[in-house]
């Protein structure tokens, strides 16, 4: 069993990106809107403003109250999609139930979907077109090219099929030739699919969703969830104590996946602005 180092593997990136930010005219400047007081959000705004600061990236941090209309919303987009000093505009996510989170993301200017999420972006990503790829996802394949897995030829399982994860690193695998097989919620058997598995990316964001006896000997196992389990401790979707012995290599939660995301939007605002000024 190895355990696939998150936090190093982005220290990395980030230092590549500081390095290509110092040669920049002026600081790429990402734009965060968050709505609410949701307190997941919050850690995960306050990680990326940090992050930022490290590599010379300018952030902006925009916290408008739960009672935020849509339209108040729009406009605060629209304001930042003119701004010419800004070059990737990110929602956190969840919003508030009233309002739209579909309406919100193709709200935003397609050169400044830092977050890939944008419809334009998704189209260009499944027509193997140019595109900004979501973070999460692209975090997953650097870290399996970091640590030597080559998916050509493997047979990958994808368990959940959200838009911002499960779909699009779908994709990512079948570009890179793997076999890939999509279960969610509703596949008979999950077990029986998973343990003829190479690869296996968890992201169903609830925790013991993959246990000992659905992994093969050798399996790479990559736990996108965040969960908090009853004692209050960080867990994945994965029961890691249960996994890692089968395992070749596998993420632990925290410090393997949630790192990547946070380098990726990082290198994300980076492109962005390089696409707009080169």
């Amino acid at each position: 069993m190895g355990i696939i180092d998150g936090k190093k593997i982005a220290a990395e990136l980030r230092a590549e990106v500081a390095e290509k930010v110092a040669g920049c005219a002026r600081a790429p400047h990402l734009a965060v809107i968050v709505v609410g007081d949701d307190p997941a959000s919050a850690v995960y705004v306050r990680n990326k403003a940090r992050a930022c600061e490290s590599t010379g990236i300018r952030n902006t941090t925009i916290a408008l109250p739960a009672e935020t209309s849509e339209a108040e919303l729009l406009a605060a987009i629209a304001g930042l999609n003119a701004d010419d000093a800004v070059d990737g505009i990110l929602v956190q996510l969840p919003l508030p139930k009233h309002i739209s989170e579909e309406r919100v993301i193709a709200s935003i200017a397609l050169e400044k979907d830092v977050d890939g999420f944008h419809p334009g972006n998704v189209a260009a990503l499944f027509q193997k077109r140019p595109c900004t790829v979501p973070c999460t996802p692209k975090g997953i394949m650097k870290l399996l090219e970091a640590y030597g897995v080559e998916p050509k030829g493997k047979r990958a399982v994808v368990i959940g099929r959200s838009l911002i994860v499960g779909l699009p690193v779908a994709k990512l695998l079948l570009d890179a030739n793997a076999t890939v097989t999509i279960c969610h919620t509703r596949t008979a058997d999950l077990a029986a699919v998973t343990r003829e598995a190479d690869i296996i990316v968890a992201a169903t964001g609830h925790s013991g969703t993959l246990r000992g006896d659905m992994v093969r000997e050798g399996a790479v196992v990559i736990d996108v969830g965040i969960n908090r389990a009853p004692d209050g401790t960080l867990c994945g979707d994965v029961v890691f104590d249960d996994v890692a012995p089968k395992a070749s290599l596998i993420t632990p939660v925290p410090g393997g996946v949630g790192p990547m995301t946070i380098a990726c939007l990082l290198e994300n605002t980076l492109d962005l602005y390089l696409k707009r000024y080169q």
